[in-house]
């Protein structure tokens, strides 16, 4: 007792070393101090090892990871035992068997054999990066009747795409060196695949729970059980609903919906007392039932025959159901075991556990019915399972495995028909990987995922992998996809959820219509992959779970006892659940059973619910005992000394993973200072309820909440560095910033990450005061020295590729000297000698880049050789560069050759063009405070300070004080103290407390120490006259990005220019060089300003003018006669009432257009 006591008599320790604490840790090493290190812990700041030690273990991308591995570990091996034979249907004695599958090592082909590859290469020469699944096979020799049983081990039956870092991939657990060797980046997450030379990334994909019983309306109102069920072999959802007072069942296999009570009957529940029982003995509950039990006796149906015999009258007839044996037992029948809820499964025909279940359901229904507050919320966090890339794939591996059998099956029957067969009949050749190879490859490369097995058909389950920056593409590998289509105006899904504390970052969702929809995990999540049900059952049942079978209804619901529900499935009831779910959470803190396993006692529905199954988000948590943490002092110092890792701390039982659902019977402390004695566990750090690109936001608690939201979004598109082999890749837009540094003011996650090793942005010098006029609505105002020593200078790197192409007659392009002094020469400047550009050359405009030719002829086949073609027979095909942009010159950065899968030689031709900032480029702080550069100013007109210091960029105190964004004046403080005392500060999240973030008061002291205003205000000299200004400037460091919106690409002016072929008005779009429309809401300003002529030049003159001949007399369009020169009507059939008049060409195709569907259009002309 005398640990608990200590907290409370010395309250004033907790919060005092905060400041001290951050330059030196209290282990010296000069003298022990055995009650020091046995003490309960003070202050949360040594509990923050645990974080970099949990990125270790967990990373950042590690859900995909492990997800994958799984897959790759088990999964497979289930999917291939699952279908493991396949047998000749004529004779069955001629067989295959698949024994063992194994997953080889990344290859590819060349030239008929397998060669390693590495993730870079398959990028650089666009191939997928994959790795072949092999398997050993047993299967007989020998034509039927004398056969022979032979093994082969190691046939390949196709090739799956891998994902990077994990278990099967190349770059498994290496170091940096090995990495460097490899050409990745060490810093690269991995977990995503390498498709065509693409890199692809499975978005984490959000659906509601399977197997779980959720209450919610429908639109009329009715209240509804629904019961999504997902096995292996079928995936069903069963509706109970309640309408006009009567329970029906809703189901696909019945085109009506029929009355559950019949249902029940045919389940073998005759009496209708026992299911009164079942659901509860409670009047209120007998009274709803009363309408049910009516209406199955209008039915008629008293007997489960009966029962049986009225459902088969409702099943529907195009039941592709296994067809010999339910036409045996019946087609209601067989629905009944094997489709309504298909996730309670029948042994030898007993129903009894499916009676239960729909008692359970009935009996929430009810309860919902008196107590609307039991409604499911669907958009809870606990009721949603993310979907990995392991699970995706796994199905879509499933299916064409099954297709793959099929089809083999097929063939084999086929050779075994033919009567000249020959008596050698080898089955391994039978089995051929491209049908695998070929779907998985397909699927990832669009991302259509089409399962026609489950009926699943999804758009975009890929994406390519943003490579804007850094944190742009980490923030990418966390990004969870929503079930929703965007377009559905509701509010509900969007809001922010109080269940996602912790669990999915409250800051970073886009703006827009996805608004809400799509989210990102936070720092510490972690989501689970499946774990083996046997042995946690038969635990249950052995810690005192009663077996249903051998309860009677009315012993269901005795007062205290509850219900146990493991994944969705009763187990039993257990008469004292608390102590049973202490004796699980023993175990699993034991390490006995898995440390992702869930037990959570909900006391309002009775039950007790474990799971163990994949998709929950879960995230560590520090346990405690009483209110005092179990992880103390020496623990840390064993984790800081390297001997312990975070999987110790598991083991050990000090930290736990808890779930959403596990969560709500927890009581959870921010600090070790706020617990009271109920507390159950104590947070590891506050700030990891963030997310990755939230993280890199300084003091985000001082700002107004949505200027965080738009910083994540701008936060991915600003240009920094996006790897260390950035110079290696081949990417097809790359944006680099040329001088990048790490932020002075920086947070934990930044460095947790790795943003500072990748920076996105620079330290610029910031004075707030207005100046010029050149500064309203958020304009900055640059030094223009600041620009010429580098400030947001940037280059831009973009992508050609030529293809050397073969033809099918033998004949290819070919690649010519460039002619020094034809017509062309001039735009030739840039080719090498072989006709290719050579890297270091200025290219510019309309000029060559590679001087190819291709055959005139490519479909006839050639007499003699290709190589012998004359010159006549080839036409020039030139490439160009084209850059109508113009600013700086552009300049050929590295050309690759390589072959591509055709075995063509493809060249890839870098260009980089260097941009420095002008005006309109776009600029933001990490507060979401983006402004377009206004005016350059030169540094002799710019104000300085009294120690000669002058801001690179002057911004707009206006603002401040709408915006609030109270964490942008603290980061200058504390970039202003960290310049000057030369260490970096801290701003993380909710840090101050913990010893993450300074305090202002500290930062103050430090300046003043170094003869600073203690507010950051400077006295400042005006450029212009030289003498002071009036007031003080505030002044410091912030950390900008220069974002990737440049005004290079998107200036857009035209004359004139190309028209569109059908109606000859100018094209549209930028990319066309097309025009700038006058709308119909500009043609209404024009109106209501009445200047019509104006009007009559927009509309018709500068867009589609045209000559037409109308005949006065009849109204129609007639034509010029160029032999006669005159008009002519081809109605009237002559020339004497045509007047000529101007029309735009659309108006002309209208009424073309018109006549050709029988309406005839008549003008009317006047005298003008």
């Amino acid at each position: 007792m005398g640990l608990k006591q200590e907290p409370l008599q010395e309250p004033e320790k907790q919060n005092q070393p905060v400041g001290k604490q951050l330059p030196n840790y209290p282990f010296d090493g000069s003298s022990i101090d055995k009650q020091f290190l046995t003490a309960p812990i003070k202050s949360s700041v040594d509990k923050f090892q645990l974080l970099p030690e949990f990125l270790k273990v967990r990373g950042l991308v590690k859900q995909h990871l492990d997800s994958f591995n799984y897959f790759v570990k088990t999964e497979i091996k289930k999917i291939v035992r699952a279908n493991d034979r396949i047998v000749a249907s004529k004779h069955p004695d001629v067989y295959l068997r698949f024994k063992d599958v194994k997953i080889g090592e990344p290859s590819i082909v060349i030239d008929g054999s397998r060669e390693k590859v590495t993730p870079q290469t398959c990028r650089l020469s666009d191939q997928t990066y994959a790795a072949p699944i092999l398997v050993n096979v047993e299967y007989t020799q020998g034509s039927p009747g004398q056969t022979t049983i032979q093994n082969k081990k190691g046939v390949m039956i196709g090739v799956l795409p891998m994902m990077l870092r994990s278990s099967c991939c190349v770059l498994y657990n290496k170091d940096e060196a090995e990495l460097a060797k490899l050409g990745e980046c060490p810093l690269d997450p991995g977990g995503y695949f390498v498709i065509k030379g693409t890199e692809k990334v499975i978005l984490i994909q959000e659906q509601l729970s399977k197997n779980r019983i959720i209450i919610e309306t429908d639109k009329k109102g009715n209240i509804a059980a629904s019961v999504t069920s997902s096995t292996e072999s079928i995936k069903s959802k069963t509706v109970i609903m309640m309408e006009k007072e009567k329970m029906w069942l809703q189901l696909n296999q019945f085109p009506n919906k029929v009355p559950l009570m019949v249902v029940m009957k045919a389940m073998g529940m005759e009496s209708d007392q026992e299911v009164v029982q079942m659901v509860g003995r409670d009047p209120r509950y007998s009274s709803l039932l009363l309408p049910s039990i009516e209406e199955c006796a209008k039915c008629g149906v008293y007997t489960r025959e009966q029962a049986l015999e009225y459902l088969e009258s409702k099943v529907k007839k195009s039941f592709f159901f296994s067809s010999d044996s339910s036409e045996k037992e019946g087609r209601a029948f067989s629905v009944l075991r094997d489709v309504f809820l298909a996730n309670v499964p029948v042994k030898q025909n007993n129903f009894r556990p499916k009676c239960i279940y729909v008692a359970v359901m009935m009996r929430r229904m009810m309860d919902t019915i008196l107590n609307k507050d039991t409604m499911d919320d669907k958009d809870y966090v606990g009721n949603k399972r993310l979907e990995l890339s392991g699970q995706l794939v796994s199905l879509l591996f499933e299916d064409l495995f099954k297709t793959m059998i099929t089809n083999v099956r097929m063939l084999i029957d086929k050779s075994l028909e033919r009567p000249n067969r020959v008596n050698q009949l080898d089955l391994v050749h039978y089995i051929c990987g491209d049908l695998i190879t070929a779907g998985l490859e397909r699927t990832l490369s669009t991302g259509n995922f089409d399962i026609k097995r489950f009926r699943m058909h999804r758009k975009g389950m890929t994406q390519v992998l943003a490579r804007l920056s850094f944190i742009g593409s980490l923030g990418h590998m966390t990004r969870v996809s929503p079930q929703f289509e965007k377009s559905r105006k509701v509010s509900g899904p969007r809001a922010l959820q109080p269940s996602q504390w912790g669990m999915l970052c409250p800051c970073d969702t886009p703006e827009g219509e996805a608004c809400g929809l799509v989210k990102n995990l936070a720092l510490m999540t972690h989501v689970t992959t499946d774990e083996v049900e046997g042995p946690l059952i038969s635990l249950c049942y052995s810690l005192g779970v009663e077996d249903l079978e051998l309860l009677s209804g009315e012993e269901l619901h005795t007062p205290d006892s509850f219900l146990v529900i493991f994944n969705g499935l009763i187990l039993g009831k257990h008469r004292r659940p608390q102590r049973f779910a202490t004796a699980m959470r023993k175990l699993r803190r034991a390490g006995k059973i898995g440390e992702f396993v869930s037990v959570y006692v909900n006391e309002r529905q009775r039950c007790v619910y474990i799971a163990s199954d994949g998709g929950r988000v879960c995230r560590p948590l520090v346990i405690a005992d009483k209110g005092i943490s179990r992880i103390k002092e020496h623990h840390m110092k064993e984790l800081i000394d390297g001997v312990r890792t975070f999987d110790d701390f598991l083991r050990d039982g000090l930290i736990e993973y808890l779930d959403v659902n596990e969560e709500n019977n927890a009581l959870i402390a921010l600090y070790e200072g706020d617990a009271t004695p109920e507390t159950t566990h104590i947070e590891i750090e506050p700030f990891t309820i963030l997310g990755v690109v939230a993280g890199l936001i300084p003091y985000p608690h001082h700002n107004q909440s949505p200027r965080n939201t738009y910083q994540c979004a701008m936060g991915k598109q600003a240009m920094g560095n996006i790897a260390f082999n950035q110079l290696r890749r081949m990417d097809t837009l790359l944006y680099l910033l040329v001088y990048p540094q790490r932020p002075l003011l920086t947070t934990k996650t930044i460095e947790l990450v790795g943003y500072d090793k990748l920076g996105a942005g620079q330290n610029a010098t910031v004075a707030v005061m207005s100046y010029s006029g050149y500064d309203i609505e958020d304009a900055i105002v640059m030094n223009k020295s600041s620009l010429d020593r580098g400030f947001g200078r940037c280059i831009v790197i973009k992508k050609k590729t030529v293809i050397n192409q073969k033809y099918e007659n033998n004949t290819s392009d070919r690649i010519l000297r460039p002619d020094r002094k034809g017509d062309y020469a001039s735009r030739m400047q840039a080719l090498d000698d072989d006709g290719i550009a050579a890297p270091g050359e200025i290219i510019r405009n309309t000029d060559v880049c590679v001087n190819k030719q291709s055959p005139i002829s490519t479909k006839m086949p050639i007499t003699g050789s290709a190589a012998n073609l004359p010159d006549s027979a080839y036409r020039p095909s030139i490439e160009t560069w084209k850059n109508p942009d113009g600013g700086e010159p552009c300049v050929v950065d590295r050309v690759v050759l390589c072959s591509d899968k055709n075995s063509n030689m493809s060249i890839k031709i870098l260009i980089r063009q260097t941009r420095r900032p002008e005006l309109g480029d776009k600029f933001s702080s990490r507060h979401g405070q983006k402004g377009v550069c206004g005016t350059i100013v030169q540094q002799e007109d710019f104000p300085f300070s009294e120690r000669g210091i002058c801001p690179d960029l002057i911004m707009n105190p206006h603002g401040f004080p709408s915006r609030m964004t109270v964490g942008k004046m603290i980061e200058l403080l504390g970039g202003k103290a960290g310049v000057s005392c030369g260490r970096f500060h801290y701003g993380s999240a909710f840090g101050e407390r913990s010893g993450h973030a300074h305090k202002v008061e500290t930062i103050s002291e430090t300046l003043v120490k170094h003869g600073f205003s203690y507010s950051g205000k400077d006295l400042i000299y005006s450029g212009i006259t030289g003498c002071p200004l009036q007031a003080y400037i505030f002044m410091g460091p912030i950390y900008y990005q220069k974002l990737k919106h440049m005004v290079l690409d998107k200036i857009h002016a035209r004359g004139n220019g190309p028209r569109a072929q059908l109606t000859r008005q100018p094209t549209e779009g930028r990319a066309r060089n097309g025009g700038l429309r006058v709308g119909e809401m500009e043609r209404d300003c024009l109106i209501a300003y009445g200047a019509s002529m104006l009007i009559f030049e927009r509309l018709m003159v500068s867009s589609d003018p045209f000559e037409v001949q109308v005949c006065r007399k009849c109204g129609l369009l007639g034509y010029y006669n160029h032999k006669l020169k005159t008009g002519i009507c081809s109605s009237c059939k002559n020339g004497d009432n045509i007047s000529t008049m101007k029309l735009p060409y659309a108006c002309k195709l209208l009424i073309q257009e018109l006549q050709s569907m029988n309406i005839v259009p008549r003008l009317k002309l006047a005298e003008a």
